[in-house]
């Protein structure tokens, strides 16, 4: 029985779907202006395992992330750039796509985009102005933020503590501070669409509504982000969906915990912002991946290269039992099959299912895990191995790895820092006249698709 933290409630709650056996569930993506940093990469893979254990438990998920392929920084992106909005979007998927994969995020169910949705967005605001949640100030839409009740219950705020804080920036033309943009009228060169307010563009939480709701219906099981998004973003969805439908929007929320760079926030200002199109050049994705999951998705995270390293020996200590266990198989026999080895294996399988059950805790899961392998490595040792046993863990160790996103078994890639690292010994050994060992380097590396040029500034390699 699966057990869901709600952000909502502020508890954990028994999962109960409202259709049996199926599962719908949004995630908000990216704004689609850059490459994703890590701080993206985490509900990418947090809420990717999430319906990696749900399709495990049996349900049919359908799972749904947007892009927001339409908003101020696109706008902006495609100033500076000399670049269309759309060409800018598109470029910057195929990327999301490129990282996630290496991340192996699977792909959602859907992937609707804010362009393809105007006609949606348009309706769905007309029929909020008709109800009184919304009103039009000289081309832009504006949602009335008292006009729903349960404003705040999401972030736990009181709507009179928030009017302490709200403003009128310059240019709005809104009743109350606290009412937020629809629809927001065209500014001169800027992207825009035909509406019965003028042309414009839609506000950034409408987008989400509208896709949620073309895409799953009224309301969805789980709606999940990351924790950046609880306010404004999730609040004003909650508002303006149940104010147009008249239904509870999500039963469940999650929300994931942030990301830290060696014990500070993440920030371009601090310069300590990473791109995850580039750190996977220097870190195995697999590795990024399994330390992500390490620490439970609601839990702060700090990234530092001694814990990923960390991470990264975890890892290797499992696919390396693994790779044993497979290759003992061919010399294994089938011989009367230890039924104590293969009830250890059954417990672990309780164990690892009763973390994931309890709110999808990764990190206690992967204890779990490493004690499994404990128990293969100690099998191991046996002069004799049974077929079926190796086999049992072999299949459990698959499982996991199913739920969890990590590849077992991985193609030899080099990254540039292991590359950078022999070229750098290939120097030194061609320094000592070491040729033998010079050569045996440029092999291999020939061997792995990578080229070495001499060139007047040093030795440099491309890819094959």
């Amino acid at each position: 029985m699966v057990r869901i933290y709600n952000t909502l409630t502020r508890q954990k709650e028994t999962f109960k779907p409202i259709e049996e056996g199926k599962v719908k569930m949004y995630v908000c993506g990216p704004t689609v202006y850059n490459y994703i940093h890590i701080g993206n990469a985490r509900p990418a893979i947090a809420f990717d395992t999430v319906r990696r254990y749900l399709e495990y438990k049996g349900y049919d998920v359908k799972y749904v992330a947007n892009f927001t392929d339409v908003d101020d920084k696109l706008i902006n992106a495609s100033q500076e750039l000399g670049e269309t909005v759309p060409d800018i979007a598109e470029r910057f998927i195929e990327a999301f796509f490129e990282d996630t994969g290496a991340l192996n995020v699977k792909r959602a169910t859907v992937h609707p985009r804010v362009m393809n949705h105007m006609d949606d967005i348009v309706k769905f605001i007309e029929v909020l102005i008709e109800k009184g949640h919304a009103y039009e100030s000289d081309g832009d839409v504006y949602f009335k933020t008292r006009s729903y009740e349960g404003y705040g219950q999401l972030s736990q705020q009181s709507i009179n503590d928030l009017k302490v804080g709200a403003r009128i920036d310059a240019g709005e033309k809104k009743e109350d501070p606290l009412d937020f943009a629809l629809w927001k009228q065209a500014k001169p060169n800027e992207i825009k669409w035909d509406s019965p307010w003028g042309a414009g563009r839609p506000g950034w939480h409408i987008e989400c509504s509208v896709m949620a709701r073309e895409h799953l219906g009224d309301t969805i099981d789980i709606h999940a982000g990351g924790q950046d998004l609880t306010f404004p973003h999730h609040e004003n969805e909650i508002a303006q969906s149940e104010c147009m439908t008249d239904a509870t929007f999500a039963n469940y929320w999650m929300h994931n915990g942030y990301i830290n760079i060696d014990n500070t926030k993440m920030s371009k200002s601090l310069g300590n912002f990473i791109l995850v199109h580039d750190i996977i050049k220097e870190i195995n994705p697999n590795v990024l991946r399994f330390f992500m999951i390490s620490v439970h998705y609601r839990n702060p995270i700090n990234y530092n290269r001694e814990l990923v390293d960390a991470a990264r020996a975890g890892l290797e200590r499992i696919q390396d039992s693994y790779s044993q266990a497979k290759e003992r198989l061919d010399s294994a026999v089938g011989t009367e099959v230890d039924a104590k080895i293969m009830e250890i294996i059954q417990d672990n399988v309780k164990t690892f299912e009763a973390h994931m059950d309890d709110d999808f805790n990764t990190a206690n899961a992967i204890s779990a895990w490493h004690e499994l392998t404990s128990e293969l490595n100690k099998y191991l040792r046996y002069n004799t191995t049974n077929t079926d046993v190796l086999s049992r863990f072999i299949d459990v160790f698959e499982k996991y790895a199913g739920v969890l996103g990590i590849v077992l078994e991985e193609e030899m890639i080099l990254l540039d820092e292991e590359i950078e690292k022999l070229i750098e010994e290939r120097n030194e050994a061609r320094k000592n006249k070491d040729f033998p060992r010079a050569d045996e380097i440029r092999d291999y590396l020939k061997e792995q698709g990578i080229a070495l040029e001499d060139t007047k500034e040093g030795v440099r390699f491309k890819r094959g």
